[in-house]
Formats: structure tokens, sequence, C-alpha cells
């Protein structure tokens, strides 16, 4: 991407677009379109208006609702729909107007269940997704075929990255239906305010999970759509996984949170284990540069500067 490329980030100003949207400005590209301005992205009339008035050239598709365990398993026909109402607007948008390239940003969730670890791209579609998440992996699995047949179809250079579960500045700190990372935070944090002697993690805390900072995701977005063009997909993660529990005894660290962690075993685990086999982006010459301590440590300060002053 040259520096005064017209770049369109394809989100509601959510945690992966933000991250990337710093990251540009940070390296020089000022041409930034929809701010202000941006569409709608689940109005369609919206979004080819804004196609048709700005003619992105690159375009970063991180848009769609997301949220954990307990999201998906309330509103699972919302985050289907705003998923495949997003990847169908933005796509096809995408076409019409003629962009040099797309990324179209899945998910983990898009791998079965019972894949073999670490996931490898070859396992996409050969087996039951996770029950927990279905309905939101399967719209995202729908934005990568998309993606694929446009390309095949028209020729665009639209490609597909999986990320691990990310986390960071900009995530969404609600207890009941954030992601585990931000949920296990919140929680720790008002225990540690109240001086609560314990706090409740759902799950045995025996899954592991691989957890990448969302600044590096978007360093390593950024360097896909300079270094890679092909249609299959293309993981990104940070190289390594932890369990639930190490996670939960990390924040409860970094929270400074003294008190007892009682894991619930009714609640939900989810997947047993989700490890992404990201070897071809390393060979490509990316890597992560932010711990998973750092991450959380970056994190919690952006909590208390951003969203509680109290301490």
């Amino acid at each position: 991407m040259h520096k005064d490329a017209r770049i369109f980030i394809a989100d509601d100003h959510g945690l992966i677009g933000e991250a990337i949207r710093t990251r540009l400005r940070a390296d020089g590209y000022e041409n930034l379109l929809g701010d202000p301005g941006k569409p709608s992205l689940i109005d369609a009339r919206e979004v080819e208006a804004f196609f048709s008035r700005t003619l992105p050239e690159y375009v970063f598709a991180v848009g769609g609702e997301s949220g954990g365990i307990g999201a998906n398993q309330k509103l699972p026909a919302d985050l289907m729909l705003n998923n495949l109402l997003v990847d169908c607007h933005v796509i096809d948008s995408a076409c019409r107007c003629g962009v040099k390239k797309l990324l179209y940003m899945g998910s983990s969730c898009c791998y079965p269940r019972a894949c073999l670890q670490p996931m490898q791209v070859s396992s996409l579609m050969t087996g039951v997704l996770e029950s927990t998440n279905e309905a939101y992996a399967t719209a995202k699995l729908a934005g990568i075929k998309l993606s694929q047949a446009y390309r095949q179809q028209h020729g665009i250079d639209m490609i597909s990255a999986i990320p691990a579960n990310v986390f960071g500045p900009g995530d969404d700190f609600g207890v009941e239906d954030s992601h585990v990372i931000a949920a296990l935070m919140v929680k720790m944090h008002q225990a540690k305010l109240s001086q609560a002697d314990n706090v409740e993690v759902w799950g045995s805390g025996s899954p592991r999970r691989e957890f990448i900072y969302v600044a590096d995701v978007a360093d390593a977005a950024i360097f896909l759509m300079n270094q890679y063009s092909s249609s299959v997909p293309i993981n990104l993660g940070s190289g390594s996984d932890a369990s639930i529990r190490e996670i939960a005894e990390l924040i409860k660290e970094v929270v400074g949170f003294s008190g007892e962690l009682r894991f619930n075993p009714k609640k939900p685990d989810g997947m047993p284990l989700k490890s992404l086999d990201s070897s071809e982006l390393f060979a490509l010459g990316w890597q992560p540069k932010i711990s998973l301590r750092l991450g959380l440590e970056k994190t919690y300060q952006w909590y208390l500067d951003t969203c509680h002053r109290d301490i």
C-alpha cells in the first residue's frame, strides 16, 4: 500500500479496527476513509453509496459483532445475522467499486471442535463446529468462502486471515457477554475494590486457548495486506497457548486481586483446545512483539485509564 492510498477499515470502531487505524496513522497512512461519514455496515444502501463515493483501494474487513460464550448462547441469531449482512455488503461493494485488495478477518471459531491441534487451514469445514458458538462461526466461515468466491469469479485480490483469541485496549469489558480476558479483568477489578474474597470463573479452567494482543493483530494485518496474496486463508497467532486457569491466575496478579478463584464446572468450557498453526505467517517474516503478560498489563492500564478511574 502506498502512503496516500485510500484505505477503508470496515468496522464499527471495534477492537481490531481501532488498532489497525492507530497503526496505519502511526505508519504515515493518512487517507483513512469513513471518519466521519462511515456507513452502517448492516445497511446495504449506505455501504454501496459509501464505496461509490469514496472508491477505496484497500479494505480491511474486520466488522461484525462478536462476544464470549455468554453472548453466543443468548444471541446466536443476532451475531449470525449481523456478521452475514456485514460480510455480504462490504465484500460485494468492494467488488463493484474495483478495490485493489481486501483482507477479510475470520475467527478461530471457524475450526471444527475436534480438529487436530495446532489447527491448520486444511481442517476448515472438515467437522462439526463447537456448539457454543456455531452460529457466529458459520457466519465467519461464510465470509471466508464469499471472499474466495469473489476472488475466483471476479479476479479481485481478496485474502482471509484467521486470528487467535484477540484481546487488548478497546475490548468490550461487560462481565456477561464479553470475551474471557476482559470479563475476568472486570470481575477481579470489581472484587478488588469491594474486597471480595472470591471470584467465579466459568468452566473447569482446563481448556487451553491461544491469545494474541490486538496491536500485534493490527501489525500482522497490515503486513499481510502488503505481503500475502492467496485464496487460502492464513492463521494469525502468537505461537503459544495457556489454560484458562493459567490466564485467570495471570490476570489476578496483574489486577492485584488477593482473593480466591472459584472455577464453576457447571458453566460451559467451549472447545478443549484452540491453538493455531501460524508457521506460514512466521515463515513470511512476521513475528508477534507483545508477550501475554505485557499485553495483560497494557490492557488493564487502558481499562483503568479509560473505563474506571477510581483507583
